[in-house]
C-alpha cells in the first residue's frame, strides 16, 4: 500500500461555476461593492438601510423586537438607532400600547430618503442582474425573497451583517484564484 495520497485532476472535483456557496458568496460581495456608494450617507450604511425600511414599515412595536426581526444585537441596535436619530430619519416615541417601551418611527425626512435610496438601491441592483431580462430579474428577487422568509427560523451563529462580510473576504480570496486571475 503506498503511502501518497492520490490527487484527482483539478477538473474532475472542482465547479466552482455551479456551486451554490459560492455564487452566493460573489453574488453578495458584487452587491455590497455597488450599493455601498449608494449607501454611503447612510448611517452605519446597508444596517441602517434596513433598519430605516422595518421601520417605515411599522410592524415592530419597539427597538428589542425590530433588532430581533433584523437579526441585530440588541446593544449595537441602540447604536444603529441613535445614529438615525441624530440624521432626522427617525425618532424614538413612546409606545401607546406599553408606556415603558419605546416605538421607533420614521421622521417625514426618514421616508423621504427611505424612498430615494430604494430607487438608487434598485438601480445599483439592476446594474448588478443586467445579465439577465427584467422578467427573470423579477423571477429571481421573488425566488429569493421566498427563500430568505422560509429560513429566518434558522438559529444563526452570528449576526447577518458579519456573516456577509465575512463571506465577502472569501468570495474576494476565492476570485482572486479563479482561472484566468493572476
Amino acid at each position: 500500500m503506498s503511502s501518497e495520497t492520490p490527487t484527482l485532476p483539478v477538473a474532475d472535483c472542482v465547479d466552482l461555476a455551479g456551486d451554490f456557496g459560492f455564487s452566493l458568496i460573489v453574488l453578495a460581495h458584487a452587491y455590497r461593492t455597488v450599493v455601498a456608494s449608494v449607501l454611503d450617507g447612510v448611517p452605519q450604511g446597508a444596517r441602517g438601510y434596513q433598519a430605516l425600511a422595518a421601520v417605515v414599515q411599522g410592524d415592530q412595536p419597539n427597538q428589542l423586537a425590530l433588532a430581533t426581526y433584523l437579526r441585530i444585537d440588541r446593544t449595537v441596535m441602540t447604536y444603529l438607532i441613535d445614529d438615525l436619530v441624530t440624521a432626522g430619519l427617525v425618532e424614538r416615541r413612546l409606545n401607546p400600547a406599553d408606556r415603558r417601551q419605546r416605538k421607533i418611527v420614521a421622521t417625514v425626512r426618514g421616508v423621504k430618503a427611505l424612498q430615494d435610496l430604494q430607487r438608487q438601491v434598485r438601480e445599483a441592483e439592476d446594474r448588478l442582474l443586467e445579465a439577465v431580462d427584467e422578467n427573470e430579474r423579477r423571477a429571481f428577487r421573488d425566488l429569493l425573497g421566498r427563500i430568505a422568509r422560509s429560513v429566518r427560523d434558522i438559529e444563526l451563529t452570528a449576526e447577518p451583517c458579519a456573516d456577509a462580510a465575512d463571506s465577502c473576504e472569501v468570495a474576494t480570496i476565492a476570485a482572486d484564484a479563479a482561472p484566468g486571475r493572476s
